[in-house]
């Protein structure tokens, strides 16, 4: 990337900034869509800068190892936040099947889906959408259920991702958020990811849960995907269909 390429990338993203500004000001109804894409293309730019003076970043359809998606959420249909999730790369089969849900490339995925569990304090859950009730879900490589493809990780933090199951490998689909240490689920549980940003949207939703782990209110992904390291090409051609 060049100074002339870098120049118009923080250019782009200064007039994202004041439109977004603009928006907020006249009380829009959509400045938070607005201000969902301006957070996601600016962490593209910022990484963009950062790889400035780097050799060029490989294309956008070559692997990426441990990648990001994100998660934005509504509470009772109303705009709650949004979430960055870091993929662990110990578990690639894992990471494989939760991206294609986040993006959604199989046909089907986490988009538009509710979290049906949610303990106060404890975790977050969600992933089927085949029942909506916890029964259900479906993997996306490997059919209905996979096998635990390491379990050695921990749930050592709040913020970590783990896949949700009815026994030994039987995964699918359901992953829960844990918003706490959850030591005693070490073992028993796939850890594949983590929060990266958006730690204080979690902690928001768990009063919408109780402690029989009913939801109070409606929670729903009303979009996710992954975050692309782009050139400035992809995002002046991208970034319209973010809007």
């Amino acid at each position: 990337m060049n100074n002339y390429h870098l120049f118009l990338l923080m250019h782009l993203r200064i007039t994202l900034v004041l439109v977004d500004l603009d928006q907020i000001g006249r009380g829009s109804a959509s400045s938070y869509k607005w201000k969902s894409h301006l957070q996601r293309l600016s962490s593209s730019v910022d990484q963009q800068t950062s790889l400035a003076t780097c050799p060029r970043a490989a294309p956008c359809h070559t692997a990426v190892v441990n990648p990001t998606v994100f998660f934005d959420i509504t509470v009772a249909d109303k705009p709650f936040g949004q979430g960055l999730l870091q993929a662990v790369y110990k578990v690639p089969k894992t990471v494989e099947n939760s991206h294609a849900l986040s993006t959604g490339e199989k046909g089907f995925g986490y988009k538009w889906f509710c979290f049906h569990r949610i303990i106060q304090g404890i975790l977050c859950q969600d992933g089927d959408f085949t029942c909506h009730n916890g029964t259900g879900g479906k993997s996306t490589i490997y059919g209905e259920k996979s096998e635990d493809e390491n379990i050695i990780l921990k749930h050592m933090d709040p913020g970590i991702l783990s896949m949700a199951n009815a026994g030994p490998n039987t995964n699918c689909s359901q992953l829960f958020i844990c918003t706490a240490v959850t030591e005693w689920l070490d073992a028993k549980h796939v850890v594949f990811s983590k929060v990266k940003e958006g730690m204080n949207t979690a902690e928001a939703m768990k009063h919408s849960g109780s402690r029989n782990s009913k939801t109070s209110k409606k929670i729903t992904i009303t979009n996710c995907g992954q975050i692309y390291k782009f050139d400035l090409c992809s995002i002046l051609t991208i970034s319209p269909f973010l809007l």
